[in-house]
């Protein structure tokens, strides 16, 4: 058993000063005025948001099937446990710096809904109450510093992850959505458009992930060019069921209502998903590969970042351009990034990153009115300028994501470090960082952390 140090006890301590925070804040009655909302939007605003819930495990399996056998659950762990952990980072702090009152179009006061205050008085955002609205955008919280983990797994600590979480969500994260998606905020205000999280969601956890795979460095088996197959490519065909399936509420929810703009934004991000998919394996035959299960299953999640800043402003028939543009760029951009020294391990960047910003370009391009009134026409429709903007907005959170994202990777490297040792990348993160074995004939781990292998069936005197 390890010795327990001072810094173990940190977590503990401070998710019980917050416990013991909540018990002053006073109850306050909800939803006492039903006049103030409409039920069907209420419906589905919930629906949606447990849909969105559902891609962070989706995107466990996703993720965890892609890495080795001997990092399948540290994999896993990394990303669900953001369900938990940002959850609490968003009731204290996170939606208020995200959606509380502005300061000067940067950042949200942190006292506006601290410990959620004020957010369960009944107040309404339009048609919904306002703590639906605020748990319908946790989730969208909760995936995003999920996603960084695909960069950096099979090196990184658990420990110094959490606390990346934590840094990202309050530095990077809810800034980057008060400028985007608060009226006051400094992107929406200039006139970027991103209808449900192209930008704040993909485009800052890609160059995040950027950030920390070129602060982590490579791992051994990447400098020693060893191929490592998948884990369990089921894994990743039922985590992108997952991921699609939940994406309809991350997209169509967006709408924020029960009305046409959902089914619009539900029809473009099934196109576009289902182009992206084709197009990923279509273009891998034309260039001397089989068509794979993993190259549809990452297709179409390159879709579905690409469809997300555009799904409630353009029309089906360009989504189909859309999904189908944004996998060959990602494709082309996978495959020199897998001739450079940059250890991206399940190719966050050239998926996420990458497929956010071709996105947020095309949003720029094929926008229209027709579609959301509230929106502007895109450059295919004489209007450069919303082209412009966009570019604009991209270039800003790209250099404040990257930045800042690379400045924290380095703090925590200095209070804690961020990679495992040699040994224990070796013998893989599963077993050093948790003490569980994936594979079904590996059942007990000895007191030295060795792995020791067992018959199934076979029964022990």
């Amino acid at each position: 058993m390890k010795k327990i140090s001072f810094q173990d006890y940190l977590p503990f301590i401070f998710l019980t000063a917050l416990a013991v925070i909540g018990i002053f804040f006073p109850t306050v009655p909800t939803f006492s005025d039903a006049s103030k909302y409409n039920a069907a939007d209420v419906a589905w605003i919930l629906v949606a948001t447990t849909l969105v819930f559902l891609m962070t495990p989706g995107l466990s399996f996703f993720y965890g099937g892609m890495v080795n056998r001997k990092n399948v659950i540290s994999t896993m762990m990394q990303s669900f446990i953001a369900t938990g952990l940002i959850s609490i980072i968003w009731v204290v702090v996170g939606f208020s710096l995200a959606f509380g009152e502005s300061q000067g179009g940067l950042i949200g006061s942190p006292s506006t809904y601290f410990f959620f205050n004020n957010v369960g008085s009944g107040q309404p955002w339009g048609t919904i109450p306002l703590l639906l609205f605020a748990l319908f955008q946790l989730k969208f919280a909760v995936i995003t510093p999920a996603l960084v983990v695909g960069a950096v797994a099979e090196r990184i600590r658990f420990t110094s992850y959490v606390l990346f979480m934590v840094l990202f969500s309050l530095l990077v994260y809810a800034p980057i959505a008060h400028w985007t998606w608060h009226s006051e905020g400094i992107l929406f205000k200039l006139g970027v458009l991103d209808f449900a999280g192209g930008t704040v969601v993909h485009i800052s956890a890609g160059c995040a992930a950027l950030a920390g795979a070129l602060v982590l460095k490579r791992r051994k088996a990447h400098i020693a060019k060893q191929e490592l197959q998948p884990a369990n490519i089921p894994f990743v065909l039922i985590g992108t069921g997952l991921l699609w399936f939940g994406w309809f509420g991350f997209n169509a929810g967006s709408s924020l209502a029960a009305n046409g703009l959902a089914v619009t934004a539900f029809a473009a991000t099934n196109t576009a998903t289902a182009a992206a998919g084709l197009s990923w394996i279509f273009f891998d035959v034309i260039r001397g590969r089989k068509p794979s299960v993993l190259g549809f299953c990452i297709g179409a999640v390159v879709g579905l970042v690409a469809i997300t800043p555009a799904a409630g402003y353009v029309g089906v028939p360009q989504s189909l351009f859309i999904g189908f543009v944004a996998a060959i760029i990602s494709n082309i951009v996978v495959h020199y990034k897998n001739k450079s020294s940059i250890d991206d391990t399940l190719d966050v960047f050239p998926c996420h990153g990458v497929g956010g910003m071709t996105g947020m370009l095309l949003t720029g391009v094929f926008a229209s009115t027709a579609i959301n009134p509230a929106a502007a026409d895109g450059w295919a429709y004489g209007n450069f300028s919303l082209f412009y903007k966009q570019v604009l907005g991209l270039l800003l959170v790209v250099t404040y994501s990257f930045t800042v994202s690379w400045l924290i990777f380095k703090l925590i490297n200095l209070i804690h470090p961020l990679r495992v040792s040699e040994e224990e990348e070796e013998l893989g993160l599963d077993v050093t960082q948790h003490n569980e074995i994936y594979h079904p004939n590996m059942l007990s781990i000895d007191g030295k952390g060795k792995i020791a292998e067992e018959e199934i069936g076979v029964t022990h005197g």
